[in-house]
């Protein structure tokens, strides 16, 4: 059954709780059992199942009044566990309930309200608290029934009483903190009224309404505040022998007196002003004094009040602060003169005081804030002259006197009173005695000077002040600065150059070898070391200043920002074409760091994104144009074509960069195939370059690919290049694929006869060496040089002029026959042409004579070889040539016909011999 269950589940609950030993698992029950109770049907509970859970309720509640003091369990968790118990006693009551029973029950009520409302609960409190006070009207019935006299009544009725205003007064405490006010009145009221019977409480019930109004000021409830301060005061004084304190009650009636100074002084100043006065006439205390002048000045009272208040106060012991607040106070309320003759009497009063110095210095600080410098002066000279004479202040004061007086330096410094500036500094210098153990201090007081002397065009005292400096703190970055200011001032660059690297060693130490942090002192340094060397054109220290800071600033557009003034301070310095070469090379190293500065930057931030390709679009250009100077050095501008590429990829991939793109990777590879044409280079280098090129040519063949989409390029070469350019480096590393290059060549829409004769040369250019390749391509120029409606006869000897070198072996022939009848139909095609009588005109006379040459020592070859019919075949086809030779043809004719002849004779020889032999 469910009503069972419930109760068998909450006494094993009980039970677990008081068998567990770990703060966790008791943690963990209190909750379960806290649970449990609030969402148990109490109504269906059995007569026969109360005793037991009556029991368990009451072995729950010694078991949590046991652990009160026990570590690790809260006071939320002790206050959930009396609300359990207090829950099951209400269960399990009776009709008729025994007194015991009543009282035990009224005790846990109690305690149980109270519990919630200690621990910020009041509204869970109510129920349990309202319960108590109803049980406890019951059994004061309950207990006059059953007196037998008028003396036990009464005495009956005293002890619950007593109980009663205890409920009434927790009662309030939840109403306070519910901030219900009038129930929280209407329950003190009850217990005020009750305290005619229980005078010793009047203590308790003075201090609670003092901390109801502490409680409703500090939520600025002013009204409320008022009432419960005034009520405490009231409770207070309504028996002479009160335990409360004249002392106690002063304090209320100073807080009550600032409750209405901050809630209306001005309908309030005459209440306030008179409560003040009764709190001093109870308890002089200087708080007292001290609120009462504040309440004279806030509510503008004449000043001969003020002083006679500011007087009173002086007659009694008070303590520094309290004078020194009251003069602060003074002089907020521009009562100037009051407040200095005050602070002048304060201080013949603290005069043989250690707290001397501190008035001293609160003297200095004020009249300066008050404009009245001159005053401070003298105050301060007199100091002075007090030290120099063993009157030193203490050195807490003194330390305090050195910062209002750098302060005050520091502020004519910013506006630029230099000399007013080092007076103060003066100042300061003059308390530190000799020996005096603050060195750093003291250097950097030589420094401000120094900084002080070079404004005021003095370099020679600012040296000397560097120098003091120096042997005060000789480690310190700053003195290394101001040693490196004049240096610079002085043009002396090897002095400068060495206060530089001091500066960048103790940065080093600052950041532990870290990168330097923007805004850090070590940065700003660097950065104003750079400013100033520009400002006084020491060009060469700005350059290594700025090379410094671009490789150790951790900020990337700060490094960035330094990268674009080393750069442009190079290019104006550059003047001879070596120097050009160095720089350059010293250009590329900046925008190789600058390029990895943006590499860094966090690629998932759209703001860093933008920034970076902003940066870049810089950085492309000048590398760019850095590239373009440097036709001296090849290396270094393919250096520069490939760095611009890489920073133009952290730009936006428009059309334009998209063709700078295309640009820079073209140009790379041509200087590559360029470096690698070289006789004198190593194989391994330039197999090296070319396959570095062949790279170069992939990535840009891939962006030309996506260019291409965004438009249309008619006449663009780039395809041409692009197949030109891997056809060379493919052929110098005797790459299988060249065949195959030469078809994609010939595939292209609108070959090109020189795209064609370039091949042909790159086919046979060393180390590539690919005749069939070669020719192939010549053979393709024919064909095109044939199908124009007139025939370029140059460009076709020229190319007939290599197909029959690849051909014929220039020396005594040992080819097949294939070979012969390939060049023979060379020969035949200019043969072709030279009938022609209109291209013959144009055909070259030189190279008619060098294809007659090369057919004749072909047939001489054959017929040294015994081949006579072979060579009466070339000799013939040589003789052919003669007919078309102009001035020449005689020298030739006589010789060729002789030799000729010879071969003719030779030949009938041979056949008539070859008849015999049949």
């Amino acid at each position: 059954m469910e009503d069972e269950s419930d109760s068998l589940e909450i006494r094993e609950l009980i039970q677990n709780l008081m068998n567990q030993e770990t703060l966790f698992d008791i943690a963990d029950s209190i909750e379960k059992l806290f649970s449990k109770i609030e969402s148990t049907n109490k109504e269906k509970w059995k007569e026969n199942q109360k005793a037991q859970v009556e029991e368990s309720a009451v072995n729950l509640w010694n078991w949590t009044v046991a652990k009160k003091t026990a570590p690790g369990i809260t006071d939320m968790q002790r206050v959930k566990l009396r609300h359990v118990a207090c829950n099951l006693m209400m269960i399990c009551e009776v009709s008729d309930p025994k007194e015991e029973i009543i009282r035990r029950q009224i005790l846990m009520l109690m305690k149980t309200g109270k519990g919630w409302v200690d621990v910020g609960k009041p509204a869970l409190a109510n129920k349990f608290l309202d319960i108590a006070l109803h049980d406890l009207e019951k059994l004061y019935d309950q207990l006059n029934k059953d007196c037998s006299s008028e003396a036990e009544a009464n005495m009956h009725k005293a002890d619950i009483q007593k109980d009663i205003f205890k409920v009434l007064s927790y009662q309030a405490e939840s109403a306070v903190a519910l901030a219900d006010f009038q129930k929280a009145v209407t329950c003190v009221q009850r217990c005020k009224d009750i305290l005619i019977r229980l005078p010793k409480e009047v203590c308790y019930l003075s201090l609670l309404c003092y901390n109801f109004g502490i409680e409703t000021y500090e939520f600025k409830r002013y009204e409320q505040s008022s009432f419960w301060l005034s009520l405490s005061y009231e409770i207070g004084k309504m028996h002479k022998n009160s335990s409360i304190s004249k002392e106690m009650l002063a304090k209320v009636l100073r807080l009550l007196a600032t409750v209405y100074l901050e809630w209306d002084y001005k309908q309030y100043q005459e209440k306030a002003l008179q409560v003040i006065i009764m709190a001093n006439e109870d308890n002089l205390h200087p708080a007292g004094f001290y609120l009462k002048i504040k309440i004279l000045l806030r509510s503008d009272a004449l000043d001969e009040d003020i002083r006679k208040a500011v007087t009173e106060l002086l007659q009694h012991e008070v303590s520094l602060e309290i004078c020194l607040d009251t003069a602060k106070l003074l002089l907020e309320h521009e009562r100037e003169a009051i407040g200095f003759d005050f602070l002048k009497s304060a201080s013949q009063l603290f005069e043989r005081s250690p707290d001397a110095g501190r008035v001293l210095l609160f003297r200095i600080e004020l009249l300066l804030q008050r404009m009245k410098e001159p005053l401070a002066r003298g105050m301060i000279e007199d100091a002075i002259a007090a030290h120099s004479i063993g009157k030193q202040l203490p050195p807490e004061i003194l330390s305090r006197l050195h910062l209002v007086l750098w302060d005050r330096a520091a502020k004519n410094y910013e506006s630029k009173s230099y000399a007013e500036a080092l007076q103060w500094y003066n100042y300061s210098l003059s308390f530190y005695a000799s020996g005096q153990t603050d060195q750093q201090n003291l250097a950097k007081l030589y420094r401000n000077m120094a900084a002080c002397y070079l404004h005021l065009k003095e370099p020679g005292k600012a040296n000397e002040a560097v120098k003091k400096a120096e042997i005060s703190d000789p480690s310190s970055i700053f003195t290394h600065f101001y040693v490196y200011k004049i240096a610079v001032l002085e043009k002396n660059t090897i002095k400068a150059w060495d206060a530089f690297v001091a500066m960048e060693k103790s940065a080093a130490e600052f950041t532990e070898g870290k990168p330097l942090m923007e805004g850090s002192m070590a940065t700003n340094l660097l950065s104003l070391a750079a400013q100033f060397a520009l400002e006084n054109d020491q060009q060469v220290m700005a350059i290594k200043a700025l090379g410094y800071l671009s490789q150790h600033l951790q900020d990337c557009q700060q490094a960035l920002t330094a990268v674009k003034c080393l750069i442009r301070l190079i290019l104006l310095k550059v003047t001879s074409e070596e120097e050009t070469i160095k720089d350059m090379e010293t250009l590329l190293s900046y925008l190789t760091a600058a390029h990895r500065r943006l590499d860094e930057l966090h690629k998932e931030e759209k703001e860093l994104l933008e920034i970076r390709a902003s940066e870049a679009q810089w950085f492309r250009k000048i590398a760019w144009n850095l590239a373009v100077r440097c036709e001296g050095c090849l290396k270094v501008m393919r250096d520069f074509f490939i760095i611009s590429f890489k920073f133009s990829q952290f730009c936006p991939l428009d059309k334009a960069v998209l063709l700078a793109q295309r640009t820079c990777l073209l140009m790379a590879a041509a200087v590559d195939l360029d470096i690698s044409r070289s006789n004198l280079l190593p194989a391994d280098e330039q197999a090296e370059l070319l396959t570095q090129a062949l790279e170069y040519i992939q990535s840009c063949r891939a962006i030309w690919k996506v260019l291409k989409q965004t438009g249309d390029f008619p006449k663009d070469p780039t395809d041409t290049i692009l197949q030109l350019y891997e056809f060379e480096a493919s052929a110098k590393l005797n790459s299988p694929a060249v065949s195959s290059l030469l078809d994609e060549v010939l595939a292209l829409p609108q070959v090109e006869i020189k795209t064609l004769e370039t091949i042909a040369s790159l086919a046979m250019e060393s180390p590539a060496h690919y005749p069939s390749v070669c020719k192939r391509a010549l053979r393709m120029i024919l064909t095109l040089l044939k199908k124009r409606e007139s025939i370029d006869t140059i460009a076709y000897s020229k190319c007939l002029h290599s197909l029959v070198h690849l051909s014929l072996p220039s020396g005594p022939i040992e080819a097949d026959l294939c070979v012969l009848e390939e060049a023979w139909a060379y020969f035949e095609d200019a043969l072709t042409v030279l009938d022609n009588t209109v291209l013959q005109t144009s055909y070259p006379e030189v190279e008619i004579i060098w294809l007659m040459t090369r057919a004749w020592n072909t047939g001489i070859y054959q017929y040294c070889a015994g081949k006579y019919k072979e060579a009466e075949q070339w000799c013939g086809l040589g003789m052919r040539f003669l007919a078309y030779l102009g001035t020449l043809k005689n020298s030739y004719e006589n010789q060729m016909i002789g030799v000729y002849g010879e071969v003719l004779e030779k030949l009938d020889k041979a056949k008539r011999l070859h008849y015999q032999e049949e």
